[in-house]
This record gives C-alpha cells, sequence and structure tokens, in this order.
C-alpha cells in the first residue's frame, strides 16, 4: 500500500505517511518558546479539556441501529453544481463564501482567495480503507477552484489536513498559514519552507493586502496513536481592506470568543463549527446553541454579519442525527435574529446578497427524535416529514 511501511522484520510497527511528521529543530524550540506551551504540551484557554469518553456508553451510543440509521441522510445529499464560471467571476460586494462540505470554505475577500481546512479525500482517516466516509461528493475538482493565495488550516486532525488535498496544493504556488507544529506535517509532505507561515496565537502574517491572524480556539491535536500535544490549534481571523471574517476551526465554546470580537471584530461574516457535539467531550466541539453563542460574543453580544454553519453534514463524527446541527442552528438563529447562511455545499454566496435559507436538508433526513422547544413552551413541539425543528428544553 502507497505511504505504508513495515519498520523491520515481524517488528510490526506501522508508519503511514498521512500521520505526518513530529516538529524538531527549530520548529520544536519555537514551540517549546510558546506561553500556550507547559510540561511538554499545548494548554487549552480555559485549562485541560476532557477528550476520552467512556468507551461502553460511547460504544452503545454508536452500536444502536437505529441511532446508526439517523446519523446518515436517507437519500442523496442535494450539492450545488459549482461551476469554473461561478468562482471566476469577482464578487460584486468584494465578500464571498462558498462552503464545500464539513469545515472547506473559499472565501473570497477584497480581490484575494482563501480557503480554509480544505478536505477533498474520501475519507478523514489514515489509511484509504476505513475510517469516516462522505456522505455526499465534493462539489467540484479541487483544480477547478482555480488560483488560491492562501491555505489556511486550523489544525491537524484529519477532517481539517488532507494530505492528499494538501499534496495537490503543494505542486500550486498557494501560501498556507498554519499554526505553530503544523508545519512538520506539510513539509513532509512537499510544501516548500518559504510557502509557510506558521503562527503562536495572537501572531498574524500579511498575505498580499490581508491580515491573517491566528487566534485561540479550545481543542486539542494529534494525527497518531500518541498524540503528545506538540502541533497547536487555531482558529483565524482573515482581515481585507473592506471586509474581515471569522473561521472557528474546530473548539469548544469560552470566554476567549468576547476577546477575539473586541480585538478583530465586528465581522461580516463568521464560519462556526456546530456539528459533532457530544455530551461524552462537551468542551471540544460546540454545539448549535453554543455556536450561535459564540457568533453573538465574535460580534459585541449583539446580531451582526452573517453566520455560516460548519463542520456537519459531510462525515459521521458524532452520535447526534445527521440533520440536528442544521436544523437546531436554524431555529436557534431565528430565535435570536441572527441572520444566517444555509447553503448546499457547493453553493457560493454574499454575506450582502441574498443568503440561502432553504433547509435542504429535511427532504433526505430522517425525522428527529428531540423536537425544538421555544422558550416558554410545554410540552414536546411536533416534529415535520423531514425532521422538523428539533431540539430539546436544557442543552
Amino acid at each position: 500500500m502507497a505511504g505504508v511501511d513495515f519498520l523491520g522484520p515481524g517488528l510490526g510497527t506501522l508508519r503511514i505517511e498521512a500521520m505526518g511528521a513530529q516538529p524538531r529543530g527549530e520548529r520544536a524550540a519555537r514551540i517549546r518558546r510558546s506561553p500556550h506551551f507547559a510540561d511538554g504540551a499545548f494548554r487549552n484557554p480555559d485549562g485541560p479539556s476532557r477528550t476520552t469518553p467512556p468507551r461502553r456508553e460511547l460504544a452503545r451510543a454508536y452500536l444502536d441501529g437505529e441511532q446508526r440509521r439517523r446519523r446518515r441522510p436517507r437519500g442523496t445529499v442535494p450539492v450545488h453544481a459549482t461551476t469554473v464560471a461561478d468562482l471566476a467571476r469577482p464578487a460584486p460586494t468584494g465578500l464571498r463564501l462558498t462552503w464545500l462540505g464539513h469545515s472547506s470554505v473559499l472565501a473570497e475577500i477584497d480581490g484575494r482567495r482563501v480557503l480554509f481546512d480544505p478536505v477533498w479525500g474520501e475519507r478523514c482517516s489514515p489509511v484509504p480503507f476505513a475510517g469516516p466516509r462522505r456522505m455526499h461528493p465534493v462539489p467540484l475538482p479541487l483544480a477547478a477552484l482555480g488560483p488560491v493565495d492562501v491555505v489556511v488550516i486550523s489544525h491537524d486532525h484529519y477532517d481539517h489536513l488532507d494530505t492528499p488535498t494538501i499534496k495537490a496544493l503543494a505542486g500550486t504556488d498557494t501560501l498556507f498559514a498554519v499554526p505553530l507544529g503544523v508545519g512538520a506535517h506539510l513539509e513532509h509532505w512537499g510544501v516548500p519552507t518559504d510557502r509557510l507561515r506558521e503562527l503562536d496565537w495572537h501572531e498574524d502574517t500579511r498575505v498580499g493586502p490581508l491580515t491573517l491572524t491566528a487566534t485561540p480556539a479550545r481543542h486539542f491535536c494529534g494525527r497518531g496513536l500518541r498524540n503528545p500535544q506538540h502541533t497547536l490549534w487555531a482558529s483565524w481571523v482573515v482581515t481585507g481592506e473592506r471586509h474581515r471574517v471569522y473561521h472557528s476551526g474546530d473548539t469548544g465554546y469560552f470566554e476567549g470568543f468576547r476577546d477575539i470580537g473586541a480585538a478583530h471584530g465586528p465581522f461580516d461574516a463568521t464560519m462556526i463549527q456546530i456539528g459533532a457535539y457530544s455530551e461524552f467531550w462537551p468542551d471540544i466541539h460546540m454545539t448549535p446553541q453554543e455556536g450561535l453563542r459564540a457568533h453573538l460574543d465574535l460580534q459585541g453580544g449583539r446580531p451582526h454579519g452573517v453566520l455560516l454553519p460548519i463542520h456537519w453534514g459531510t462525515f459521521d463524527l458524532a452520535p447526534h442525527p445527521w440533520a440536528e446541527p442544521g436544523e437546531w442552528t436554524k431555529d436557534a438563529a431565528e430565535q435570536a435574529g441572527q441572520a444566517a447562511a444555509f447553503p448546499r455545499p457547493g453553493e457560493p454566496f454574499e454575506p450582502a446578497g441574498k443568503l440561502p435559507a432553504e433547509p435542504w436538508w429535511r427532504a433526505v433526513s430522517a425525522p428527529l427524535a428531540r423536537p425544538w422547544r421555544r422558550p416558554g413552551q410545554t410540552g414536546a413541539a411536533s416534529t415535520t416529514s423531514g425532521g422538523g425543528p428539533g431540539l430539546a428544553g436544557e442543552w
């Protein structure tokens, strides 16, 4: 199998190319100097996070047949037929976003093109024959995106840092902005050192007229069997001449969103993780309600700009039903009076224009078992045939 070697006869030690490389030399020394690195590991802004769920309870949740069926669409996910022409025309308002599935977003901002967390692989896994598989195809080939000024990576988990995608982009002249330590993986896969911008939290770099700033997030890292926490995770602020956007990467809710908003906001659009949450890991992924709260914190505590939900709909990474993140986010945003966009994968939109708002997932979703309950409502609300609004009374 390409990219896999066995080291030494009979040792059974597996080296997989997709696992990348550990930081060494000056990169490792820089990590040790980081104020966010202590006792041999990067630390979260609000203290340690719970990342190891109880195995028995988690296995029960994943193996239940009915729950397994709810975690997948019951039909074909509608993907927008994105064309080269769609993306070749300049955005009249100066800001256009194209959600490409999961956390992958092409942001065209003030004449420059920023590609966040590109994952074109079939599985988010170190091997091609196992691991979570895409539930919808990529909206268009990677080459059809056209030139990209900078690729931004939030952290090194497989559903955000995809080896074949990075190796393909390494053959272009794009720059890469990554959190501290992640550059070791990219160099291992052929990205030249002079095209890497490797940042600690609160550091920034310029790409033409854009300023890219790595900002804190509450998560963790790792691609191997052992995760020594030697690479950083980050959210990102991108500021142009007229517009500014925020990409959360993966994160649990934390008070630092207010600080990020005060320092860099308000934002024309935020791309916020609202999927793959669970009571088993409450500190590292946000629920839809927490994602809305994070957006409002970033906007100074009031509805402003546009919320684009990300990190849902493409891979089965948590026990919740497939459609739940989109449905709950839509209801939570409407309740708060916050504008939110719900594009089909591959559907470009401009935050200053007409927002895609159709709940397209309902046509291919199983009904949700926990219906949305609005404040003050007693009893359970009824679900619609396509899944309906869904949320329990408390989160």
